[in-house]
């Protein structure tokens, strides 16, 4: 395991719950922290911009007086996704904000830049920076990033190609510092899983847009309760990235899942109020197999930690010499 700076040194449960775009809100983050697992969202979710800076009074306050009430068993820190790409004219005042209320993690996304790690750095704030493949992880640690986000084959969104086995492998041959496994994990056994390969924590999305708590459509979350890994198709069409979403989804918005175009990236565009690709076209990863039921944060947590002690349990008896 890597030596891991404040605030990841101590965190309840080795998870961090992805920020989903659109869907992450303040009710959700504050659920997933007081559950023991870091609680995400992006900033792009608060709109208009000035949403922003209300929403995160509202997250630190309830995080102040979850940590007042519950001294020896505090909430787990929160994070703040920023989009580091040229078409986020937000950037500047949304890393402002971040400065301002000393948010403990900045995940960065889609680029890497020297000052967003120092804003971050000049309160003690920790960066992770989202990578699909080596090269870019050697960039980002170059620039000032503290940790990683591996973003294997089969994770929701945006993701990569690689198998989590080589991916992690790679980085570990010469990072030791912290590094979080997106991809297809959804369960417990999967965090494990994750941690036995290098990873120091499991890094899940799909199944938290299944909760009570997600700002996502009652047909998003049966969705993701009907349909498993067949039923995701990656494409670039929708954003000009390519990520994974619900073939039904894309079948409801009239289109074949099966023979999608090809868009051009110059195309992206995170910086305006343009959501139809993420409100009509479902993002999603591979690990939805798993995912049974619609529940609330705190039960899934608790179904994640049941299975993942499980699991220990279960390779503990195994005794293999």
């Amino acid at each position: 395991m890597s030596n891991l700076p404040a605030p990841l040194n101590n965190l309840p449960f080795p998870v961090i719950g992805s920020p989903l775009f659109i869907i992450s809100n303040p009710k959700l983050v504050i659920a997933q922290c007081i559950s023991g697992v870091v609680g995400s969202m992006p900033a792009l979710n608060a709109r208009p911009a000035e949403l922003l800076e209300e929403w995160l009074i509202e997250i630190t306050e309830a995080l102040a007086a979850y940590n007042k009430a519950n001294p020896d068993k505090p909430a787990a820190p929160f994070a703040i996704n920023q989009i580091v790409h040229k078409s986020n004219t937000r950037l500047e005042h949304d890393m402002a904000m971040c400065v301002k209320y000393k948010v403990p993690i900045i995940i960065t996304s889609l680029g890497a830049r020297e000052d967003i790690n120092a804003a971050a750095h000049s309160y003690g704030g920790v960066v992770l920076h989202d990578i699909i493949n080596n090269k870019h992880a050697r960039k980002a640690i170059e620039k000032g990033a503290d940790g990683l986000i591996a973003v294997a084959a089969g994770a929701g969104g945006h993701a990569g190609v690689k198998s989590p086995f080589a991916l992690i492998q790679e980085i570990r041959q010469w990072f030791d510092g912290p590094i979080a496994l997106s991809g297809a994990i959804s369960t417990g056994d999967a965090v494990l899983a994750a941690q036995a390969m290098g990873a120091d924590f499991g890094y899940i999305g799909s199944a938290f847009i299944a909760t009570h708590e997600a700002r996502a459509a009652e047909e998003y979350k049966q969705s993701i309760v009907d349909s498993n890994s067949d039923d995701i198709i990656y494409s670039n069409l929708f954003t000009g990235v390519h990520g994974n979403y619900l073939a039904p989804s894309i079948r409801n918005a009239g289109m074949d899942p099966e023979n999608l175009p090809v868009s051009d990236p110059s195309k992206m565009d995170f910086g305006g109020d343009k959501s139809k690709a993420w409100k009509d076209i479902w993002g999603c990863g591979q690990g939805i197999g798993a995912i049974t039921q619609v529940q609330s944060t705190a039960d899934y947590v608790t179904q994640l930690k049941r299975e993942y002690f499980a699991a220990k349990d279960r390779l503990t008896a195994m005794n293999y010499a």
